[in-house]
């Protein structure tokens, strides 16, 4: 899929983004201005986080200025492929590092090679190795890491009693048998939000994980297996629409995922399938010791996961300053202070885990015991085949598709597509 939007539509979108992008590279003061385009932090502790970071930078280097763009996750994704290669781009964006998304954006030479800051600033010491890989995939290093995220199911300890779950799930058909006595029980097993499509995808991925195993599941993201041949295809498409008939919350189609998580801080819902920074949220609107967190039980090992990295745009005027601002924002003091914050562990090799709550114990576990990655699919698959991945996800759960029928109906796609 092309990068830059054609016609008059998209023109208009650029010159609106451009109202609100330094692109001349300096303000009225004569500094050196960084447009820095970074998701919508998850809790107000990140934001207060985020700004703090800025504030620092600057006392540190008044001779730059940062200005910061929140947008939500979809908005995000759509700024920045109508600005890439246009004067309305920032200097530094914040992407996940998986191929199909971040990965578009580096095919489409939208950011730089980074290497000689690498070597600069010592980056390759100082980061994970886990850290690394993501960056260093496409040859080079494109971005900087900023979070390593795991997602895991996260649930209520007073509703799990309730419902008699005296053992947490360790595979997919005890997570199954969970969800069934929480039902009985009167009680809503999982929430979701239906209007971003990512969310539900998250229990989909889980089960293609645990029902193909590991190594299918990564020949089926890579084209290297047939989805409608697939049997474990089937049983993963089929659990899902079980699950979205029985045990979402009513209406899930209609909300998203912010509304979807108030059922759970409230005690309505009995699990959420979120990543390690759903702990700040937790802490923002709940109290901590009320909730436990356990691995997917997929079976195979691997953590369910993503990177999200920093990535300087090829056609920045500030790449020195935006170096110095990367370099800064993954430095061991900052990451300390943030720890806990973005993620529960950080890129920086020299940063370990301080938290001594139980969530955050859980996950130093969960990191600690993962035997490797898998990725959500979004990440995976190109932007037309997550479209299409999403279209049928969201028709079997709502009943408009034979789950016998979706692995083949993707596979079409798959087959016609690049």
């Amino acid at each position: 899929m092309r990068l830059l939007a054609k016609g008059a539509v998209a023109l208009t979108a650029i010159a609106v983004l451009a109202g609100c992008s330094a692109g001349s590279g300096s303000n009225a003061s004569g500094k050196t201005q960084l447009d820095w385009w970074v998701i919508n932090p998850s809790s107000p502790t990140a934001a207060k986080a985020q700004d703090k970071i800025i504030q620092d930078f600057e006392a540190s280097n008044p001779d730059i200025t940062v200005k910061k763009t929140n947008r939500a996750v979809d908005a995000h994704k759509d700024a920045l492929r109508t600005a890439i290669g246009t004067s309305a781009a920032p200097d530094i964006y914040d992407f996940w590092a998986g191929p199909g998304l971040g990965g578009e954006l580096v095919k489409n030479n939208a950011s730089i090679d980074l290497s000689s800051r690498y070597t600069e600033y010592k980056w390759e010491s100082r980061f994970t190795e886990a850290a690394l890989e993501p960056v260093k995939q496409y040859g080079g290093f494109h971005g900087v890491p900023w979070k390593l995220n795991g997602e895991a199911m996260y649930y209520n300890k007073a509703l799990f009693e309730q419902a008699g779950i005296t053992k947490l799930p360790a595979t997919i058909d005890e997570l199954n048998d969970a969800a069934a006595k929480l039902k009985d029980a009167g009680i809503t097993p999982i929430q979701f939000g239906g209007t971003v499509n990512w969310h539900v995808m998250r229990l989909l991925d889980t089960f293609l994980e645990g029902y193909c195993g590991a190594e299918t599941f990564d020949k089926l993201v890579t084209k290297q297996a047939n989805w409608g041949q697939e049997e474990c295809v089937t049983e993963s498409f089929t659990n899902l629409q079980k699950w979205s008939k029985d045990y979402f919350n009513p209406g899930f189609i209609g909300i998203n995922n912010d509304e979807s998580s108030a059922l759970f801080f409230s005690g309505k819902a009995a699990m959420a399938l979120e990543g390690d920074w759903f702990n700040s949220q937790i802490k923002d609107k709940a109290k901590v010791e009320d909730f436990g967190v356990f691995p997917l039980p997929t079976g195979t090992g691997r953590m369910y996961g993503f990177e999200q990295a920093m990535y300087v745009t090829k056609d920045s005027k500030n790449a020195d300053a935006a170096a110095k601002f990367l370099d800064f924002m993954m430095s061991t003091p900052v990451q300390k202070e943030t720890l806990g914050t973005f993620s529960t562990q950080s890129v920086n090799k020299e940063v370990k885990p301080t938290e001594t709550d139980e969530l955050s114990t859980s996950w130093a576990g969960i990191f600690a015991n993962a035997k490797g990655l898998y990725m959500n699919n979004d990440q995976n698959l190109s932007q037309s085949q997550t479209t299409e991945y999403w279209r049928i996800q969201n028709l079997v759960a709502t009943g408009g598709l034979d789950p016998a029928k979706a692995g083949a109906e993707f596979q079409k796609f798959l087959d016609t597509s690049k």
